[in-house]
């Protein structure tokens, strides 16, 4: 039996100790994920914990089938898109972390060169977007996109390809503009 099963079983008996586990193993995945969504600190956040408040609403339904976060992965997507659907602006908070050890000039163009990666990537059309964030930002395998997605391997290449050619002619254009 693998780890997260056995979080599940004990989550379902009423063990605060395994959700609280469970969350720390999930959280800053489940965070990041929806940061590259919504661009902004504390929408993520709330994002992020709406995501683990949803899933343990419906622990009692849910039924262990392999690795979990993809499970998660799924419910914090249905939240951004929500999220989308309320129209808001992207407004970007730039953290310390964001700015790294950069300085001066340094700094500035680093972060305007974040804000027009952010303007160009929420340029694209969702399911473009999606593959993106997955396969860049969190660090997923095409073959396990394709399987969180419930799309074909070829499909999730084909996505992530023309994904690239609409970055890289919006960000051309930005550039030249």
């Amino acid at each position: 039996m693998d780890r997260d099963f056995l979080l599940v079983r004990k989550m379902k008996s009423g063990d605060e100790a395994a959700m609280e586990l469970f969350v720390r193993k999930y959280y800053p995945a489940i965070w990041r994920y929806c940061r590259c969504h919504v661009s902004d600190y504390d929408y993520a956040e709330d994002l992020a914990q709406e995501t683990f408040a949803h899933f343990f609403r419906s622990l009692s339904g849910y039924r262990h089938m392999g690795k979990t976060l993809p499970w998660l992965y799924t419910i914090a997507g249905n939240l951004c898109k929500n999220f989308y659907g309320q129209n808001r602006e992207i407004v970007r908070d730039f953290t310390e972390e964001d700015a790294g050890e950069k300085t001066g000039e340094n700094l500035q163009d680093a972060l305007c060169r974040q804000v027009d990666v952010e303007r160009a990537l929420f340029e694209l059309p969702e399911e473009l977007r999606e593959v993106v964030i997955l396969h860049y930002f969190q660090e997923l395998k095409l073959r396990e996109i394709a399987g969180m997605l419930r799309i074909g391997l070829p499909l999730v290449k084909y996505r992530l390809r023309r994904a690239k050619e609409e970055l890289a002619k919006l960000l051309g254009e930005e550039e030249k503009g």
